[in-house]
């Protein structure tokens, strides 16, 4: 026998296997299975998709109005279409311009000041070593979370009162005079997003704590042979294994950069701070339900909706080609 004769026996032979189609009957018959042996988990999330179709989705046909010289007497569909008019009225006025740069500087000084709040938070949390320490601590600060925006409304009213409030208080001690700071423009901003901070950074760091406990400790018990310290350990382990989970929160972030806290707003501003209070959903409240003007309301709601989308679309393909993490 040659070598060629022997090559040609031992060569192996590959066939193309043609991919299996399934027909229609039988994908059918597959989706019917699977939702026999999975209608538990469906069941659980049926409610879900029903709110959203009913809260999100369904209000969506709505938006045309924001084209359309809307009358509540004609309806939707009734009411004549006028194209881009509402939003060219927008961007030739003043109160909603000064709208959208008062809601970026909020939204930005959140950003700078309220996102990194948890995150430093739940790594201060991870260093304390005694746990009914630790419990009560977490305890305290997650509160203020469950605290109706109401009442927090009314803590910080009382809290900044000229007359009776424990900041003019404590001001009076040094002989400064009683200021009435929620009436001076140049105060609202800072309020705003320190009342924010005290009320959601305990509850925003139960994510990182989650990311946090989730790290490998043989990664620590390694440092510790090596001689590092807590800080060392925090800057070089803590933070670089919880990092994708911070880009992922501050994707989402950038998403709501739009959406600032509307119902503290409108409980704490008033005329004499909307130069740097209004934000564009105050502006939307007010155009639309105390004014009546329901399309123009829309077309800001859109505006805002659009902004929203595309800042979460640049964010996330950012941290996909530098991080390699992102939402989708």
């Amino acid at each position: 026998m040659t070598d060629a004769t022997q090559g040609d026996q031992v060569k192996p032979v590959i066939k193309a296997v043609k991919p299996k189609t399934r027909s229609f009957a039988e994908r059918r018959q597959w989706l019917a299975d699977h939702l026999r042996s999975e209608w538990q988990l469906y069941v659980m999330l049926a409610p879900m998709i029903i709110w959203f179709i009913l809260f999100l989705y369904k209000p969506m046909y709505g938006l045309q109005i924001a084209f359309k010289d809307y009358s509540i007497f004609r309806g939707v569909d009734g009411s004549p279409w006028i194209g881009w008019e509402h939003f060219e009225t927008l961007f030739n006025n003043d109160q909603f311009i000064r709208a959208v740069k008062n809601t970026i500087q909020i939204s930005a000084l959140n950003l700078i000041f309220g996102f990194p709040a948890p995150i430093i938070l739940a790594l201060m949390f991870n260093e304390i070593l005694n746990a009914t320490y630790k419990r009560t601590a977490q305890t305290i600060v997650y509160l203020p979370h469950f605290i109706s925006t109401v009442i927090i409304a009314g803590i910080v009213i009382t809290a900044f009162s000229p007359s009776a409030g424990i900041v003019n208080t404590i001001l009076g001690w040094f002989g400064i005079e009683p200021i009435y700071f929620l009436t001076k423009p140049e105060w609202f901003r800072p309020i705003f997003v320190g009342t924010g901070i005290w009320q959601e950074a305990g509850f925003g760091s139960i994510v990182f704590l989650a990311a946090i406990a989730g790290v490998n400790p043989s990664l620590y018990e390694s440092a510790v042979v090596d001689g590092a310290s807590r800080w060392q350990m925090m800057w070089k382990i803590t933070i670089p294994s919880i990092l994708p989970t911070i880009l992922i929160m501050l994707i989402i972030r950038i998403g709501n950069i739009m959406e600032v806290s509307f119902e503290l707003i409108i409980l704490l501003y008033q005329p004499a701070t909307y130069s740097t209070a209004d934000v564009v959903n105050t502006y939307i409240f007010r155009q639309g339900l105390q004014q009546g003007q329901y399309d123009l309301a829309a077309a800001a709601g859109l505006f805002n909706a659009v902004v929203a989308f595309v800042l979460v679309m640049v964010a996330n393909t950012l941290s996909r080609r530098f991080s390699r993490t992102s939402l989708w």
